[in-house]
């Protein structure tokens, strides 16, 4: 963000110094911006999140980026431009403010990012045009004020680019507490109260109803992360923080599953939430697929009023959510003025159509001489008139006027600094020697002075005023969601959090009016832990916030004296035995050097098992493959290779799925070896049958009987996994037996029963397997199968016998490694054993990999 800021900046400067030392000024970058656009005597600049759709230019920094394009029109947002013009159009109808000055409008869409918002900023600073004279350059600047950015990101980065010109900017939605610092942003005004005065609203709100133990999350940006950082520090002067979360800004749906986790698992039936509704949504549409009942939700300004969020199908979980809302006014006149809109195609005012086919859902194009044509694009065309009065959308209601009166106020605020600025008079000025401003040849610093001291009564009867730090004044209507009896949402006013009221009288709440959405229908209870009853005493839980403690009965005699107690199992005592600290952790981690040395080792094995069946894939058609079953061969690569990749999931912190997924893997992919092997021994045998005189052997076991056989004793096993994968299942747990100074972390498998069926039946098809091999080694056969099948198995058999003993006597973490070991060091015999000399012969001995050398030998 920096990077952009500086490159904007430097591009002004370049402009201003331009200006003097040439005749002309000219502009290094025009930006495609989507606006609108009216002259008058004063111009007034405006910043609007009108779209939302955007198509990222290539920034690989290797060439010069093109343009950012956004698409789609916001209603609510475009009601909101609408106010925007409509406070103008009042001002300017209006004899006694501002008479004989018309006020103009420059307003740009953000696209809701950051660069585009900055890029809006420059261009409203720098102009329309592409070459300006020189008397332009020392003339009154293209705006007087900026009304926006609506996001306090965005605001931030603006109004650092606006303080060298001393620019007003007249935020009418960013509430970021940080904006109060007047050093950092000395031309930054906002109609929205800071943050820190919702979150002193909403610590009210907590401590009136008892609230001690609570949730919160906040979004990723600084909106949120202030926010919450205040309101944590104020509630844990009288409560406690169950969990902090933050919603990602994208591309967090683990993020976003992990934060569901964490609600359902805690205790806390209270969560505040800082945050937009658009970045909230994700979270809350999980939520409600979850289900999550049973919590109180806490609403930031940011999302209390939300109507893409006030929907029927969010009431199961997200009914009853109290939250503070910016208040709410009532403008005369305005709805009349929003259906009054038609189509304009005007270069300069293309939003006006972009909004017409978004509420139509139908397409213009312009012919090439600038008027409209008429051509259906997709969907249907738009003939520019359609009627806005048979609409009934977000745009047209003006029942909830919130952000939208900010916006009214913040226009009137301008008029009202411009009308004091006009009405100076001569020798009584504010500015050197007393001297006045031209409102011809206004300058922005100048109507900052009287920006300052802006101090009215609308016509709704409500006192505007900036205070010291540009904030206006603290009040919000306190609103709950509730259920109407024809299924829509009515956010409801609950009360009044009013700041500048007497000290103990700033909340008032109607509690006969509260929604609650529970089963008891009463105040939901929120603390950690309940008061301890007479004869009690708290013992607080370690590692817990203060707020959770258990009730432990005094001893006869005592009367909450101090004893020596036992940490708690995940704690053990220090060296002065004078605190308790977390044990040390164990586990086998990818990060250590055994870890490593098993992944490597695995990994290495894997690849080697796919190289050799690439090999055999390769020279599947040559005699050597043919003649050991090429399909059965490459069964059994496969196999390995889960073999393998099996041993992974040994390694590394245990979790319910590690735990599960490593037996079933592990159990299915060797019996599939070893079935291979076996029908490999079978074939073998059954081939020798075969050059018997009057022997059919092989006719009854062929290529389906073969893959029949396998899969049979594969899916004895997988009938094995399911049963007890079903009924008892593996779970991480912690083992704390052996070492009481660790907490060693492993699979518990839950059954024995299960586990020794599982490794039984392994060893059951491994025997079967070495025998049958070992009485046939003395068949003749070519490249002695039966003998390298024996001593495969010899190896498999005599790795997993001595794994009995060094799995027993190993500790902690070396537990794991015996495991890891022994299923590595079996799938490598098995590999080197079989396939060795089948790529000697292919890959170094080629002349011995024909026919008539197979008959031959």
């Amino acid at each position: 963000m920096k990077f952009i800021v500086y490159v904007t900046l430097s591009i002004c400067c370049i402009v201003v110094v331009a200006s003097v030392i040439q005749s002309t000024c000219k502009i290094q970058e025009i930006f495609q911006l989507n606006q609108l656009y009216k002259k008058g005597d004063v111009i007034l600049g405006g910043l609007f999140e009108l779209t939302s759709n955007k198509k990222t230019p290539d920034l690989s920094f290797s060439s010069k980026p093109e343009q950012w394009t956004c698409e789609g029109i916001d209603l609510v947002v475009f009601q909101w431009v609408q106010i925007m013009i409509f406070a103008i159009e009042e001002i300017n109808k209006n004899q006694t403010l501002l008479p004989n000055i018309t006020l103009g409008y420059q307003i740009y869409d953000n696209c809701a990012i950051l660069p585009v918002a900055l890029r809006a900023a420059v261009s409203l600073l720098g102009g329309l045009e592409y070459v300006i004279s020189d008397e332009e350059c020392k003339g009154r600047p293209p705006v007087l004020a900026i009304i926006g950015d609506p996001a306090s990101t965005n605001s931030i980065a603006i109004s650092r680019i606006l303080k060298p010109f001393q620019v007003p900017q007249v935020s009418y939605s960013a509430s970021c507490s940080c904006l109060s610092n007047k050093q950092e942003y000395p031309s930054f005004f906002r109609t929205m109260p800071s943050d820190a005065f919702q979150v002193k609203a909403i610590v009210h709100i907590v401590k009136h109803f008892g609230w001690s133990w609570i949730g919160c999350i906040a979004s990723e940006d600084d909106y949120g992360q202030n926010a919450i950082k205040s309101f944590i520090e104020e509630a844990e002067k009288f409560g406690c923080i169950a969990f902090k979360e933050t919603i990602p800004k994208t591309n967090g749906v683990q993020e976003i599953s992990q934060i569901i986790k964490i609600i359902k698992e805690s205790t806390a039936k209270v969560i505040v939430i800082f945050s937009a509704d658009t970045d909230f949504m994700d979270l809350a549409q999980e939520i409600v697929r979850q289900n999550v009942t049973g919590k109180q939700w806490i609403a930031s300004e940011g999302w209390s009023t939300s109507t893409v969020l006030t929907v029927p199908e969010n009431m199961i979980t997200l009914g009853g959510t109290i939250g503070i809302a910016v208040r709410r006014g009532e403008i005369s006149g305005l709805q009349y003025f929003l259906l009054q809109v038609q189509p304009d195609f005007a270069s300069n005012n293309q939003i006006v159509n972009k909004f017409w086919e978004t509420m139509f859902e139908c397409k213009f194009q312009d012919n090439l001489y600038g008027k409209s044509q008429l051509l259906l694009l997709s969907g249907d065309q738009c003939t520019g008139h359609e009627d806005l009065k048979t609409t009934k959308t977000a745009y047209s209601d003006v029942s909830n006027l919130r952000v939208a009166y900010n916006i009214y106020k913040a226009v009137y605020a301008l008029a009202h600094a411009l009308h004091s600025l006009s009405s100076c008079e001569n020798g009584k000025g504010p500015f050197e020697y007393n001297t006045c401003a031209s409102i011809e040849n206004a300058q922005p610093w100048q109507l900052l002075h009287y920006l300052k001291e802006v101090n009215f009564v609308n016509q709704l009867g409500e006192r505007v005023a900036f205070d010291e730090n540009g904030d206006a004044l603290a009040i919000y209507d306190i609103i709950n969601w509730q259920q109407r009896d024809d299924g829509t949402i009515n956010i409801k006013a609950i009360g009044v959090f009013d700041e500048s009221a007497p000290v103990g009288q700033e909340l008032l709440l109607n509690k006969e009016n509260i929604f609650w959405n529970f089963e008891s229908g009463q105040i939901p209870k929120s603390v950690c832990s309940e008061s301890c009853l007479p004869g009690f005493r708290k013992a607080i839980r370690k590692g817990q916030p203060i707020c959770c403690f258990d009730c432990i009965p005094c001893a006869d005699g005592e009367i909450n004296s101090a004893e020596c107690l036992k940490c708690s199992v995940d704690f053990w005592s220090n060296e002065g035995r004078n605190q308790c600290i977390l044990k040390e952790i164990e586990f086998l981690s990818y990060e250590d050097a055994m870890g490593i040395t098993l992944t490597t080792t695995a990994l290495s094995g894997t690849c080697l098992s796919i190289g050799i069946l690439m090999i055999f894939i390769q020279y599947r058609n040559t005699p050597v493959v043919k003649a050991n079953n090429s399909e059965l061969s490459f069964l059994l690569l496969v196999s390995l290779t889960l073999c393998f990749l099996c041993s992974l999931c040994f390694i590394g912190q245990p979790s319910h799925f590690t735990c599960v997924f490593m037996y079933a893997i592990f159990g299915i992919s060797f019996v599939l070896c070893i079935s291979c092997i076996l029908v490999k021994t079978l074939v073998v045998i059954m081939a020798f049958k075969a050059t018997l005189p009057g022997s059919n052997a092989m006719k009854w076991f062929g290529i389906a009987q073969q893959r029949g056989t396998v899969f049979f004793f594969t899916a004895i096993q997988l009938l094995i996994c399911v049963i007890w994968l079903s009924i008892s299942p593996p779970f991480p747990s912690k083992n704390t037996k052996y070492q009481n100074s660790k907490i060693i972390l492993e699979c518990d498998i839950a059954s024995l029963f299960g586990f020794s069926c599982l490794l039984g039946y392994i060893g059951l098809l491994a025997c079967i397997c070495f025998i049958l091999a070992f009485l046939a080694r003395k068949l003749p056969d070519n490249f002695n199968e039966a003998k390298f099948i024996t001593f495969s198995m010899l190896i498999f058999c005599t790795v997993w016998i001595t794994f009995i003993p060094a799995y027993i006597s190993s500790p902690g973490k070396y537990t794991v490694a015996v495991e890891v070991f022994a299923i590595l060091a079996s799938s490598f015999g098995i590999l080197f054993a079989i396939f060795t000399p089948k790529c000697y012969i292919i890959l170094l001995k080629p002349e011995q990999n024909t026919k008539k050398a197979l008959m031959g030998r």
